[in-house]
């Protein structure tokens, strides 16, 4: 089962913890969430909860998401950019607004859907039933390349190559300000943030150990448009570390509200690049994805100001 930590907020102290689940979770009916939390699966400060109980500020809340069972994936015909295809992976090209998997608010019109559809059942199951075939995920309103596995040889094969850092992934980030020098590395580990559980933070206990290479490509009157090395894939990576450094990427409402978005729906971040060594002909492979329309429009938008 996946698992939320959740810390309760002075706001949310005295709520109902299956109204406050229900809210949280939209995709999950609040009948569902009180069997979860008759069969144990939510506690508080480590202790099984009944259905009618209260959320007190600092408690705890464990919430262990019901089996897959329960949130059934269908293949669905949606557009999918394919940029490579074998009989081990297929290499797309996501599409900004779209999420990678199901999961508790999307449980529908992913890009697991769309691979289900396209591929049948010729997918990884060592993701899980509801993430077969992933081996990397980039964030909903993030554009760009991905791989998924059809197979298990495949996923395992790429899972080292991402431990080892060899599978390398490059995007391209505007972030706001200017930078003084021309190129730089962020590396601070990142975890969940301890009040906020929608977001990630740099620095918190058990943060997890997260490398950022980032250069200058140009400057756009008080904005940068960055090339950004990922070494690790932590949830979130470049667009924490760039705010951790006083450079928030253009758009993202969650880690750089004090930013003008400029009228955009999310960060411009784009996953351009992908170099992997193919898991079965140990080839080395290379694949690219064009700069997306709405990222090359802000760039004019920036140069014509």
């Amino acid at each position: 089962m996946d698992e939320e930590r959740i810390q309760i907020t002075a706001e949310e102290s005295g709520e109902r913890i299956d109204a406050l689940l229900a809210r949280t979770f939209p995709a999950l009916s609040r009948s569902l969430i009180q069997k979860c939390m008759e069969a144990g699966a939510v506690t508080v400060n480590g202790k099984a909860v009944k259905k009618n109980a209260r959320a007190a500020a600092g408690d705890l809340l464990l919430f262990s998401f019901p089996e897959t069972a329960e949130l059934p994936i269908e293949a669905q015909e949606l557009p999918l950019d394919v940029v490579y295809e074998d009989d081990d992976l297929i290499v797309v090209n996501k599409a900004r607004g779209m999420v990678v998997h199901p999961a508790p608010g999307h449980p529908d019109g992913t890009l697991v859907n769309a691979l289900l559809w396209h591929c049948g059942d010729s997918l990884s199951g060592i993701g899980g039933a509801r993430r077969p075939g992933i081996v990397h995920r980039i964030d909903k309103d993030t554009s760009g390349l991905l791989v998924a596995a059809k197979n298990d040889f495949a996923h395992q094969g790429l899972s080292a190559q991402l431990s080892d850092h060899s599978l390398c992934r490059e995007y391209l980030a505007l972030a706001c300000g200017s930078f003084r020098e021309d190129s730089g590395t962020v590396d601070r580990p990142v975890g969940r943030h301890p009040t906020d559980r929608k977001r990630m933070a740099v620095d918190v206990k058990n943060g997890k150990s997260a490398v950022t290479h980032w250069e200058v490509l140009e400057r756009c009157r008080g904005y940068t448009l960055l090339c950004c090395r990922l070494e690790t894939g932590r949830t979130h990576q470049i667009r924490v570390h760039m705010a951790s450094i006083g450079h928030p990427l253009l758009g993202d409402g969650l880690y750089g509200a004090k930013c003008p978005d400029r009228g955009l729906e999310g960060q411009c971040l784009h996953a351009r690049r992908l170099q992997l060594t193919h898991p079965r002909t140990r080839e080395r492979m290379q694949f690219e994805a064009p700069t997306p329309d709405y990222f090359t429009g802000i760039l004019q938008k920036l140069s014509s100001v």
